[in-house]
């Protein structure tokens, strides 16, 4: 896929846009004008087809979605911290099926592989982001090889937020690939791929046929961005599966128990929450129960829906810090776990 053409206009460098930041009414997540994918498809995917997927690892959170809903934690430290890494996933691997280590537009953190390595050492199943806007082909290659060395339960390959405002001035924005090519980069290193999708996000028409462009690149699950109601994600999964998709849809969850986390999650843009659920929350009289309980609710909601195998616990959960987060996010997890068992 080196020959294709970027769309013009797009500060990304995509092919294979939109990406999931484009805001409400179609401006651009980076720039002064209205995303150029908008209003004309991405091309149809020309790579090679990936090969046929591995079995799951024993385990994994895809092999374990074969019986039961899965929990997919974001895990949230302290950036640089590996003994931040090692308290939360003390807190959260026992109660999780797989620990989501983001990255994140407003502060670096420790390298995605290390981030892994240490995960993995602290009892934790790793799902590493990884994405393009701060490393080009070479490094992103790096990378695989050594998330494929360290034993990652998947990759999920984006394309990256741009950088937060006044977080490195100065420093270049590579954006060498998007998130559909570096997903046929990591299935071509035999990793598991998950991708992102934002069912929300401008145009909102457009993006269920990218879920399937991104199956034909290699991905095997889908990691659904927030939206308001479970209905807005069961009519976004029968619409991918009209385009193509085969693959399974894990769905997010908001985790919020006080104004911080809560406020966090009403900013990105691309993304949409329950404001009224939010309000309930927080002028409830013990907002860090009702916060749970709202998130468990959602869950039960969100695994009901065909083709939706678990779900992505997303979010601050706390404004207390990471340590109390982890605690909030693992009474969430323990409540749906019960569910199934």
């Amino acid at each position: 896929m080196d020959d294709v053409a970027r769309r013009p206009g797009c500060p990304k460098r995509m092919v294979f846009g939109p990406c999931g930041g484009v805001r409400e009414q179609g401006g651009c997540e980076v720039a002064e004008h209205r995303c150029v994918f908008l209003d004309a498809p991405a091309p149809p995917w020309a790579g090679p087809p990936p090969g046929a997927p591995p079995p799951p690892p024993p385990g994994s959170l895809l092999d374990r979605a074969r019986t039961r809903p899965v929990v997919l934690t974001d895990l949230t430290v302290v950036p640089f911290d590996r003994a931040s890494v090692r308290r939360v996933v003390g807190v959260l691997g026992p109660v999780s099926d797989g620990l989501l280590a983001g990255e994140h537009a407003g502060r670096p953190d420790l390298p995605p592989t290390l981030l892994a390595a240490e995960v993995r050492e602290a009892g934790g199943r790793p799902w590493t982001t990884l994405t393009c806007r701060d490393r080009n082909r070479v490094v992103l290659e790096q990378e695989l090889a050594g998330l494929a060395a360290v034993g990652v339960d998947a990759v999920l390959c984006a394309t990256g937020d741009a950088r937060g405002p006044g977080v490195r001035p100065g420093v270049t924005q590579v954006f060498d690939l998007d998130g559909p090519r570096l997903a046929a980069l990591a299935s071509a290193a035999g990793l598991p791929v998950a991708v992102p999708e934002s069912p929300a996000a401008p145009p909102v028409h457009l993006r269920p046929a990218r879920v399937a462009t991104k199956e034909r690149a290699g991905a095997r699950v889908c990691v659904l961005n927030h939206v308001r109601t479970p209905a807005q994600v069961a009519a976004f999964v029968a619409a991918a599966r009209a385009a193509g998709a085969t693959l399974p849809f894990v769905a997010a969850v908001a985790v919020y128990t006080d104004e911080r986390s809560a406020r966090v999650l009403q900013r990105f843009p691309g993304l949409q929450v329950d404001d009224a659920a939010i309000g309930r929350v927080l002028a409830a009289p013990d907002p860090r129960a009702a916060g749970i309980a709202a998130a468990v609710e959602e869950a039960r909601a969100l695994v009901a829906v065909p083709g939706v195998v678990g779900v992505n616990l997303s979010g601050l959960a706390s404004g207390g810090g990471e340590d109390d987060g982890a605690r909030v996010k693992a009474a969430v997890a323990e409540r749906i776990r019960e569910d199934t068992r």
